[in-house]
């Protein structure tokens, strides 16, 4: 059938198949029966003849709930080339599939399984493969009712579609959710047809209609493709269009009533069909010759049930029949037929499912619970597998609403509430927290044991660290861990107690939460050297318990390496007592193993903590991948106040480098995610930046303004420990403000914390302070003495203090001797990149008699984050294969930004870009 009025639809789908060697992808969103799937049809048909390969899924409300249902659908036809991929990533994706080895699948557990982030990693590697061979068309119909395990692959496919020959092309109904809203397709919304198009329309399909007839289904259909084809035919049933009523329930009722005229065996077998999650033909007519078997004799009712009995649904252009499928021509008429049936029918169909899928134990237990009015805890037993199924695919959501379902049929209020809370964890681990705190609200509303309880109270308040809460909730957990640990449930009471010392990281709580956090940790029965022990301490007294944590730390860090999620909360603790170096150590540490168990629910917290940490000490080539990528992977999984942390990093780099309209448009979207919730953290480094930007301006009072707020308590960008590790920064704009017996006082505040604590970074900056403003001869000393420390993997620090004690020299007209600290200030900054500092370094020397040459941008300033990256990761030897799998992207995209980056940097081979690289070394 021809399109009417949809000229500029089809341009831009035609477009999109012309221009397929370039990233594409469009969403076609629109209303029931709009007539997305007609251009869909089009498109396809356009790619087919252009010889683009086409691969297809169409989500479906009974599979919602099927883990990869959708995915192994588009993948099927293709699943001969799984055996390329690289090992971890083909045994990821036949496991999600449901091809893999059952006996191992069974000996992973439920933990373990290879999670949707890897299962992405390979579907997308799977799909390049397939597209170098021939342009790849990918089709994604009906994406709101695709399970959630296929829409969240699906969505990081299209995320990473970036130089593959493969465009991506999806419907989505009107006001309905899906990941794929937010992959980056560009949206394509079809709107109703015009007075003109609807009528060639109608004219096209019912060319006979009385005039008066056909001016009612005009007005009723008011532009809806499937009204227009369909109202008519209901017009000649029924002998009108019936009450006002919704569009859609108007066609549904005539989708219904054209069902109601059909014989019994075939009404019989389209219910079964429409509550199939699968097209396959011989289950449909499995299930319902079990049903017509046992059905009374009548006369429409016959002994069995063969393909003939669907020919009068054929004939009512209700379903159409394929090779050994059964497909109803549009979304409505499959939802309309259940809705429509007695409920008593409905069971039927689903017990007759069930029967006949003995051989899929997961599509059976959906069956029989779907017919499971009353607790039945045998159906409840099979739900629970069927969820720890899913969970070993990797498949949360769909474990999750197993779970949930298993509670509903639970035969004892323990049970019910074990299983809620399981599938509470789960959707808290994947970062659902809407149905994380709807399940646990279900849960306490049962009589839970105090372990129960416990867990209850740590789910709740697990998400965002707390940083929404209010403060007060710090006590109350602490309160809560004492309680649980007085009754013997350690783990819990650890796990609870974590949450509240996280919550004294991004708010704060005030020291007598932070005393009751202490007094409980002491209180627990594990050993001081325990790695959540001293996490603990840090975030809840990084200056009273500094020196016990820093001990911790050096012990522990010769076991880096074991556990990622250890070493980044290793890693994120050294960052609260400023030892710098470590928490860029741990978290580089814990980074790959993260990447490499698909959790990239947790990278980004290591990336946030190594990129803020790489900054304070100068290596921006570290901290600038590291920041972009932590910023990107935050955004993709949820977390906006890691977002907001890696976005301000990424201001206080460009402000290091001299990029100050980029330093204030990164610091405002940092600050715009961290303010209405007063993230603590992201607000501190956002004026760190600011500060930063305008000092390097000359903006030294709106400097030393910006760095004090770091300082008020009453400020929501007050950090008890953070406000510690600025000292050089606010030093600095205070003597050029003419502040500095403001700065004193400060100091004086602070000296009493550095007795209590060796933390590297605090002493650090208040041996640069005490320099900077010292009276005349002390200074001397006291600069010797602060160059004479360890400052091994402190380079920006070096270099600071010689800038500060060579402008001092110069100041007292020792030129010739400021020159050896001027220059090694300047010679620092330019290595590290350092721009801003280098530019004063420059100047100085300059006013001490010596030029300078004038420095060329680094090869790496001509990159950006994403492409230093690959280079960086390039130059170390790493295949494309291995840099996408560390970067999660398809190794044909990897290799088109090497031939980017080599025209950049004037290279043409890997050895040239280890050489350019390598020649710029951090320190």
């Amino acid at each position: 059938m021809p399109l009417f009025g949809r000229e500029a639809e089809l341009e831009a789908l035609t477009g999109l198949v012309e221009g397929l060697r370039e990233r594409g992808g469009v969403l076609i969103r629109g209303e029931a029966g709009i007539g997305k799937s007609a251009l869909v049809a089009a498109v396809v048909s356009v790619a087919s003849g252009a010889g683009v390969r086409v691969l297809t899924t169409t989500g479906a409300q009974a599979e919602r709930n099927l883990a990869y249902a959708g995915l192994h659908q588009l993948l099927y036809p293709v699943r001969a080339e799984l055996d390329a991929l690289p090992g971890r990533q083909r045994d990821a994706l036949r496991d999600a599939l449901g091809l893999g080895d059952s006996s191992a699948e069974a000996a992973a557990g439920e933990v373990g399984g290879p999670g949707a982030y890897v299962v992405g990693l390979a579907a997308l590697t799977l799909l390049a493969e397939v597209a170098a061979v021939r342009p790849l068309l990918v089709v994604v119909e009906d994406a709101h009712w695709l399970d959630r395990a296929s829409a969240d692959v699906l969505a990081f496919v299209a995320r990473r579609i970036e130089s593959e020959p493969v465009a991506v092309v999806a419907t989505l109904r009107d006001g309905e959710p899906s990941p794929l809203l937010e992959a980056g397709l560009s949206e394509l919304p079809v709107g109703r047809l015009s007075r003109e198009a609807a009528a060639e329309l109608l004219h096209s399909t019912a060319p006979g209609l009385a005039p008066a007839v056909r001016e009612r289904v005009l007005l009723e259909a008011d532009g809806n493709p499937l009204a227009l084809i369909e109202l008519p035919a209901a017009v000649g049933d029924q002998g009108g269009i019936g009450p006002v009523m919704p569009l859609s329930e108007r066609l549904e009722r005539a989708f219904t009533a054209r069902v109601a005229t059909l014989p019994a065996p075939a009404r019989t077998a389209l219910l079964v069909a429409a509550l199939n999650e699968s097209d396959s033909l011989a289950e449909t007519l499995a299930a319902t010759r079990l049903i017509l078997s046992t059905a009374p004799p009548g006369p429409d009712v016959g002994a069995g049930a063969e393909v003939e009995v669907l020919a009068p649904a054929v004939e009512a252009r209700l379903v159409e029949l394929g090779a050994g499928t059964v497909r109803f021509r549009h979304p409505l008429m499959r939802s309309a037929i259940p809705t429509a049936a007695p409920m008593a029918e409905c069971r039927r169909a689903h017990l007759a499912l069930a029967e006949t899928l003995r051989e899929h134990p997961d599509r059976r237990a959906w069956h029989r619970a779907a017919a499971t009015t009353g607790a039945d805890e045998g159906v409840a037993a099979e739900l629970d597998s069927a969820a720890a199924q899913a969970r070993r695919r990797g498949a949360v959501a769909a474990a999750v609403a197993a779970l949930e379902q298993a509670a509903r049929l639970s035969e004892g209020r323990e049970g019910k509430a074990l299983r809620l809370l399981r599938a509470a964890e789960l959707a808290f681990e994947s970062g659902s927290r809407d149905t994380a705190e709807r399940l646990v609200r279900d849960a306490r509303e049962l009589d839970l044991s105090p372990r129960r309880r416990a867990a209850a109270a740590w789910m709740l308040s697990g998400f965002e660290d707390g940083v929404r809460e209010d403060v007060s909730r710090v006590a109350e957990l602490a309160e809560l861990a004492e309680s649980v640990a007085a009754g013997g449930i350690v783990e819990p009471a650890v796990r609870i107690l974590w949450g509240a010392a996280m919550r004294c990281f991004w708010s704060e709580p005030g020291q007598d939460a932070r005393r009751l956090v202490l007094r409980v940790a002491d209180g627990l029965p594990l050993p001081a050297g325990d790695p959540r022990m001293v996490a603990i301490n840090a975030y809840a007294a990084p200056f009273e318990r500094g020196a016990t944590v820093l001990g911790g730390l050096r012990e522990l860090a010769g076991a880096a390496g074991a556990d990622p999620e250890t070493d980044r909360y290793l890693g994120s603790a050294a960052m609260q007592v400023g030892a710098f170096d470590v928490a860029a150590r741990l978290s580089a540490v814990a980074a790959p193993g993260l990447r490499a168990q698909g959790r990239l629910g947790l990278l980004p917290r290591a990336l946030a903590v190594q990129a803020w940490s790489t900054t304070r000490l100068g290596d921006l080539d570290t901290a600038v991948p590291a920041a972009e990528e932590a910023a990107r992977l935050a955004a993709e999984t949820g977390q906006p106040f890691m977002y907001g942390l890696a976005t301000a990093v990424q201001a206080e780099i460009a402000a290091l480098r001299g990029e100050h309209e980029q330093a204030r448009v990164l610091a405002d979207e940092a600050e715009r995610v961290a303010l209405p919730a007063a993230a603590r953290p992201v607000l501190a480094t956002v004026q760190l930046a600011r500060g930063l930007a305008a000092m390097s301006e000359g903006r030294f009072d709106d400097a030393f303004a910006d760095l004090s707020r770091i300082l008020d308590p009453t400020d929501p960008a007050y950090q008890l420990a953070l406000r510690a590790y600025f000292l050089a920064e606010l030093t600095e704009a205070a003597l050029r403000a003419g502040r500095s017996e403001a700065m004193r006082d400060v100091l004086r505040g602070l000296e009493p914390l550095a007795a209590a604590t060796p933390s590297p970074a605090l002493h650090l900056g208040l041996r640069y302070a005490r320099a900077v403003l010292a009276p005349g001869p002390e200074a001397e000393e006291l600069f010797a003495a602060a160059l004479r420390a360890d400052l091994t993997g402190w380079p920006a620090e070096r270099a600071r203090l010689h800038l500060a004690y060579g402008e001092w020299l110069r100041r007292r007209r020792r030129a010739v001797e400021s020159r050896v600290h001027l220059r090694a200030a300047r010679e620092a900054f330019d290595a590290l990149g350092l721009a801003a500092w280098g530019e004063r370094a420059r100047q100085e020397l300059r006013g001490a008699g010596e030029s300078s040459p004038v420095r060329d941008p680094d090869a790496r300033d001509r990159l950006t984050p994403h492409e230093l990256s690959i280079a960086q990761l390039a130059a170390e030897g790493l295949t494309n294969r291995e840099i996408g799998q560390r970067l999660y992207l398809s190794h044909r995209t990897v290799g088109t930004h090497l031939h980017r980056i080599y025209p950049k940097l004037g290279v043409s081979s890997r050895a040239d870009l280890a050489r350019i690289l390598k020649s710029y070394p951090p320190d």
